[in-house]
């Protein structure tokens, strides 16, 4: 199964900043174990997003302030990030991440972004930790590469993906549903075609039981040709910023319902990792490797990928 870390890229932040910046590396580190125990894991740097593949999704002036440095405050408050060029080649490299998955996906079943799930970035704005949209980037890319029609964005994030809701509002052809806490952040809230708003305190059971008919109805009414799953580990009933109550087992309980709804519907599916608040970043970081490791299981089909 193909990966694409990003964790090699700095991102310097000022002390005590609340991003996990380090669960990236946690998390690759992780799988890189896996790896040398056995599983079939395949580990690529992404290619930093081009211009033209921005241009899919976001406005140009906003691509080339963000690309420049000449943000204003108000903007920079918004993102979460102070402006650097480090932030700028890192947000390239994940939204080209989660383009390289997905394309990756069409030939091998599955494939990952280790990073990414940037979905409350709109057309013309950066929001809560996230430059460009890396999932609407990569279904516009694919589309205009001739290799998908429709495409079905399944956000399990704990926070509803506006940025996306609002970049694909009037395009019939990307499906996008989010499963989300209705109570969190953010307080504007653009709708999606299906959004699911969970009360705080929300736990296993009625999480679950909430997520499969919207994953079915997501793949009745979006007919997609590729999956993206944003797969956040935020949910996490340890989240600081979740204020949901899943359980690891009803995190692996919810990645294999869309896995086997993916794989009975016989269509690619590309994952990005979304949000991961918990003070303990080694159990965001084991939350994401579990998610990883079970689509490798369940998705991935070697026979297309032998001599890579």
């Amino acid at each position: 199964m193909r990966l694409y870390p990003c964790d090699r890229y700095p991102l310097p932040l000022p002390a005590g900043h609340r991003f996990p910046l380090a669960k990236y590396a946690l998390l690759r580190q992780r799988l890189e174990a896996e790896a040398a125990d056995g599983a079939r894991l395949q580990f690529i740097q992404p290619h930093a997003a081009t211009p033209d593949e921005l241009l899919r999704v976001h406005c140009r002036d906003y691509i080339g302030r963000v690309l420049a440095g000449r943000l204003t405050a108000a903007e920079v408050r918004r993102i979460g990030f102070p402006w650097s060029p480090e932030l700028v080649e890192r947000s390239l490299r994940s939204t080209g991440a989660a383009v390289d998955a997905a394309a990756a996906a069409i030939t091998d079943g599955v494939a990952a972004s280790l990073a990414g799930g940037t979905h409350h970035a709109g057309s013309n704005w950066g929001e809560g930790f996230c430059l460009f949209n890396d999932t609407a980037v990569a279904a516009r890319e694919l589309q205009d590469r001739g290799l998908v029609e429709r495409v079905l964005i399944l956000d399990c994030d704990v926070h509803q993906g506006n940025g996306t809701a609002e970049i694909f509002s009037t395009d019939p052809t990307v499906f996008t549903m989010s499963i989300h806490g209705g109570r969190n952040f953010p307080l504007r809230k653009f709708p999606s075609s299906l959004d699911v708003p969970l009360a705080d305190g929300t736990g296993d059971a009625d999480y679950l039981r909430l997520l499969g008919p919207a994953v079915a109805e997501s793949f009745d009414r979006g007919q997609p040709d590729l999956v993206l799953y944003i797969a956040g580990a935020d949910p996490y009933a340890g989240d600081r910023l979740g204020r949901l109550r899943l359980s690891q087992a009803g995190l692996l309980e919810r990645d294999r319902l869309v896995f086997r709804a993916t794989a009975a519907a016989g269509v690619p599916l590309a994952i990005v990792c979304g949000g991961g608040y918990c003070q303990d970043l080694e159990m965001v970081a084991a939350i994401h490797a579990a998610t990883m490791l079970e689509a490798s299981r369940l998705l991935w089909r070697p026979a297309t990928t032998a001599g890579n």
